[in-house]
């Protein structure tokens, strides 16, 4: 059987940066939104503009949502997706793969820069302590434990869990990806911790919801 179509995403060029540094997280989200001027942009131009921060960057874009006032419905969309993500990362993947369907997709150019710009100042904060740490984090085999986890926190944000039900996964996953792109192993090593505080919060939110069931049957 062929391969499903698709787009495969490349990571053999980077972000051109603008001095000799590597650009930070920050920067590199400005430059997504100030990049298109069309009023709707394709997923696949998003991803493609990531290069070879793709995975770490992705992560992190499909957290913020669920961080800040979004319309309904987008925490499956990003919990989806994140799946998508965190199954290409256990597999050990270098390049990370759209199906075409979805890299055809389009969002309002207006949703990412308000997802961006909502961000920005705590990122900026984030990035003033962080920095390349602790690389066994950031490693091929810690890759591997850290999709499984992605996966988990996708599948956190499909619970239904009204009100604030998907902060604390959206919360674990930006920080996962903040570390990931900027190579903090520090950071990565908290948003695991993140990641299992999530994970026990969602459980008793779900247990009490199921009481609250049973009490009106």
């Amino acid at each position: 059987m062929g391969a499903a179509p698709g787009v495969r995403i490349g990571s053999r060029h980077l972000v051109r940066p603008l001095d000799h540094r590597s650009p930070r997280t920050s920067e590199l989200l400005s430059a997504i939104v100030t990049a298109h001027s069309a009023e709707r942009i394709g997923v696949g131009e998003i991803v493609h503009a990531l290069r070879n921060r793709a995975f770490g960057l992705s992560i992190l874009l499909l957290g913020l949502p669920n961080c800040l006032p979004m319309p309904p419905g987008l925490p499956v969309i990003c919990g989806v997706l994140l799946c998508l993500v965190g199954v290409q990362m256990v597999m050990g993947r270098d390049e990370l793969w759209l199906p075409r369907w979805l890299a055809n997709r389009t969002i309002s150019r207006a949703l990412l820069e308000k997802i961006v710009n909502g961000s920005l100042k705590w990122i900026r904060r984030f990035e003033g302590y962080s920095r390349p740490r602790l690389p066994y984090f950031s490693s091929p085999s810690a890759r591997f434990v850290l999709g499984g986890m992605v996966v988990l926190l996708g599948l956190l944000l499909l619970l239904p869990i009204p009100i604030f039900g998907n902060l604390p996964p959206g919360i674990a996953v930006v920080i996962l990806g903040l570390g990931l792109v900027e190579r903090d192993g520090v950071f990565i090593a908290a948003g695991v911790v993140a990641t299992l505080i999530s994970l026990g919060v969602m459980g008793l939110l779900s247990w009490l919801l199921f009481q609250g069931a049973l009490a009106v049957i």
